[in-house]
């Protein structure tokens, strides 16, 4: 058995970038991940997968991107080689090819059973990350087996798919450029669209990573949020890290010839069933976007600094005349579904009362309980949080709630 102030489980950029900062501050700990630095970008990421934020946002404490494209956006191989360099330079100390198979706690101390043996440790801070497992629903169960079903997870390119067409279920970021890529491929694609968030991959002249940064977007904070359980729920921007200024939205995927059909409810009797509700769902998406952009006009009139484009509105999301509200699979229509469909964080392993009844972890901005923290999740304490150039500042906030309740029970 071994005895450590804090254990760290998970050496991705949130795990990496709270090592920097309990460093900073001289705490011992240590850092525990499943496979090695980076796990998941180098094992759950598909080939052509780019950041969605510019190269010149890619800052963790301590260390910055200083690369020749600052306005470029890293590719997979690129992002591993960044965390893994990072884990260097601050002699993070991790110890690869360990796995978590229980954390529980004992009196004062947390007992975190892995397969290399036991620790005991005063503080745990998951970071693990909020994509660990794709959020496929009950139903998936109900599709026939002839039909293959993946997540973008083991997703890696179009060749690999089965011949036929392909039905990409949710329009988020990851759903909306693997049906752009798979579409290029040459295969019929469908696109099963919920909820999602229009958004400009340039705007003002600038892209819209620095404008929401600068506007103070990226920055919005838990005290001014109503409903934050929603605000953590959101889907992610429809974005392309590319350098072409892609908007890649359903107007672009369906002049790609990408059918867009309404959320995918059921499956019944091998027949896929689809939301009449497409229209309202691309109404809300395109309101969400005229705000967000409404914000970055107020704030780009008030800051005093000249932009080459002038604010505008795009035109509305064309909605197709009669949306498919099914797709019996004996036609042969698609071979593939890819679950698109969002993701969830993987803690069965924490066998703690900290879980809502929907199976959330429950946390004040990190906190969860005395000395158990959790970092990486989607709007821990900022909008920023799950970003690259965002999780340092939960880290350091949580470090420095490590270190001064070191030696004594504080929530």
């Amino acid at each position: 058995m071994k005895h450590i102030p804090t254990l760290i489980i998970g050496a991705g950029q949130a795990g990496l970038a709270m090592s920097h900062c309990l460093t900073e501050r001289s705490e011992q700990h240590v850092v525990l991940e499943r496979g090695e630095v980076g796990n998941s970008w180098a094992h759950e990421r598909w080939d052509n997968l780019a950041m969605q934020s510019p190269n010149w946002q890619s800052r963790l404490p301590g260390y910055c991107y200083d690369g020749p494209d600052p306005h470029g956006y890293m590719t997979m191989p690129e992002v591993l080689a960044y965390l893994k360099s990072y884990a260097v330079q601050s002699a993070a100390p991790v110890e690869a090819g360990v796995t978590v198979t229980s954390v529980t706690r004992s009196n004062a101390q947390f007992v975190v059973t892995t397969d290399k043996g036991v620790w005991h440790a005063a503080n745990v801070v998951i970071a693990t990350g909020a994509c660990n497992r794709p959020a496929v629903p009950v139903f998936a169960k109900e599709v026939p087996r002839d039909i293959t079903q993946i997540s973008p997870l083991s997703y890696r390119n179009p060749s690999e798919l089965p011949a036929g067409g392909v039905l990409v279920v949710g329009a988020s970021a990851t759903g909306v450029q693997l049906a752009a890529e798979i579409r290029a491929s040459g295969r019929p694609v469908i696109l099963a669209t919920g909820n999602h968030i229009r958004m400009p991959r340039h705007y003002l002249g600038h892209d819209i990573a620095w404008l929401m940064e600068q506007s103070g977007l990226f920055s919005t904070t838990l005290d001014n949020i109503d409903d934050i359980t929603r605000a953590r729920s959101l889907p992610s921007l429809q974005l392309v890290g590319d350098r072409l200024r892609r908007f890649l939205d359903l107007n672009a995927l369906q002049g790609m010839g990408v059918e867009i059909v309404g959320r995918l409810v059921g499956c019944h009797e091998g027949t896929l069933q689809f939301s009449g509700a497409l229209a309202n769902a691309i109404a809300l998406s395109d309101l969400k976007m005229n705000r967000a952009l409404s914000v970055i006009d107020a704030w780009a009139q008030q800051s005093g600094l000249t932009f080459t484009e002038a604010p505008r509105r795009f035109a509305p999301t064309l909605v197709p005349d009669m949306p498919r509200l099914t797709l019996p699979l004996a036609l042969g229509t698609i071979s593939t579904i890819v679950w698109a469909s969002g993701f969830q964080p993987d803690m069965s392993w924490l066998h703690l009362p900290h879980f809502d009844e929907k199976g959330r972890l429950q946390h004040r901005g990190g906190i969860v309980a005395p000395g158990l923290h959790v970092l990486g999740l989607p709007f821990l304490r900022t909008r920023k949080s799950t970003f690259l150039g965002g999780v340092g500042d939960d880290a350091r906030v949580l470090a420095k709630h490590i270190s001064e309740t070191r030696g004594r029970m504080a929530a």
